[in-house]
């Protein structure tokens, strides 16, 4: 072999061994630098959008502090199973879209009354508003149970080891009060407010129907079996009248629940309008004989009421068991009704 052609293929070989240790050195130094690094300076470089941070926790899950009759009481997120042990609970829950688990029954018997009964279905029933059945409520397994100071304070330990437990502090005239704790117990407060503006609009329209007519006075009265009694305005239809702008008897005029008055006293009965209801829990129906002989007695006759045929009966349920804003709404409508025809 020539030595020109022996220098050339020495040449080659080492040429060949130079590119072979080149790319050993690129593949070792793959080892010291992360794969993902020039990638991640490369999207950087290309104004590519970066992975978002993980999204704050929903507002849902968040924890607040409810302040009711009893104390201050944290709350997580929005209850799924509630139980409502109160009448006027009951109508606020299903006003908020809620259906309860469980809740107490109307008192007059077994079931629900009639306006509502329609949306109960499926609820367990947990006995008398005064005594539920706690048992029950154990077995119901609910996040969030709702009641009243004047009911159930006695059991509120019990109720509170079974879930998160929030009461209000009366009945009567203090629905509205008490609507707006139920609303951010059950975290519907937007819905509470909605509902509540939906009504003032409802007293504005029927406030208007009214003209004049709410310059009479009006009279309400319930007939117990044993007793009578004249409504004041801290009472549930007291306050609907008071919002509505309705003249009250003096008797009745004042910022108190009820008064029992004697045979004695039938003039604080007295008014240009009277709307009765009348208590009868059982098939004798004492409320109604009580109030047919009242108003039997000559001296009914001589009442402004008695005269002019202007008492008028009404639904006891709407009117006072029930006691919350799905009968207030409903009680509007029937105040209008009944005076509109006078």
């Amino acid at each position: 072999m020539k030595a020109s052609t022996r220098t050339s293929s020495l040449w080659s070989a080492a040429l060949l061994l130079l590119a072979m240790l080149l790319v050993l050195s690129a593949c070792g130094g793959g080892n010291n630098t992360p794969a993902e690094e020039p990638a991640a300076a490369t999207n950087a470089e290309a104004g590519a959008e970066q992975p978002a941070d993980p999204p704050a926790e929903e507002t849902q899950d968040q924890t607040r502090q409810v302040e009711h009759a009893m104390e201050t009481t944290e709350l997580t997120g929005t209850p799924e199973r509630v139980v409502v042990l109160t009448q006027e609970g009951t109508e606020a829950l299903l006003e908020l879209g809620v259906t309860p688990v469980g809740a107490v029954n109307s008192g007059l018997g077994d079931g629900w009354f009639p306006h509502i009964a329609d949306q109960m279905e499926g609820v367990t029933e947990l006995g008398d508003e005064s005594q539920p059945n706690l048992e029950l409520i154990l077995s119901l397994q609910p996040d969030l149970i709702i009641g009243n100071k004047i009911r159930h304070e006695e059991i509120y330990s019990q109720l509170k080891e079974i879930a998160p437990t929030v009461l209000s502090a009366d009945l009567a005239g203090q629905w509205k009060v008490n609507f707006a704790l139920y609303s951010e117990a059950v975290n519907k407060q937007a819905e509470g407010e909605q509902a509540m503006a939906d009504y003032d609009a409802h007293i504005e329209e029927a406030t208007a129907a009214l003209g004049d007519k709410t310059q009479l006075k009006v009279s309400l009265v319930r007939f117990l079996p044993e007793t009578v009694r004249i409504y004041q305005k801290d009472t549930f239809a007291g306050t609907i009248l008071s919002d509505l702008g309705v003249a009250r008897p003096e008797s009745q005029d004042v910022d108190n629940f009820m008064e029992v008055i004697e045979k004695e006293r039938i003039e604080a009965l007295d008014g240009d309008v009277m709307f009765f209801f009348n208590a009868d829990y059982d098939e004798e129906k004492g409320g109604t004989k009580n109030q047919q002989a009242w108003m039997a007695d000559p001296l009914f006759a001589n009442l402004n009421v008695g005269k002019n045929d202007t008492a008028f009966q009404v639904d006891e349920v709407i009117w006072n068991l029930s006691g919350g804003i799905m009968s207030a709404n409903l009680l509007i409508d029937q105040i209008v009704e009944k005076m509109e025809a006078l």
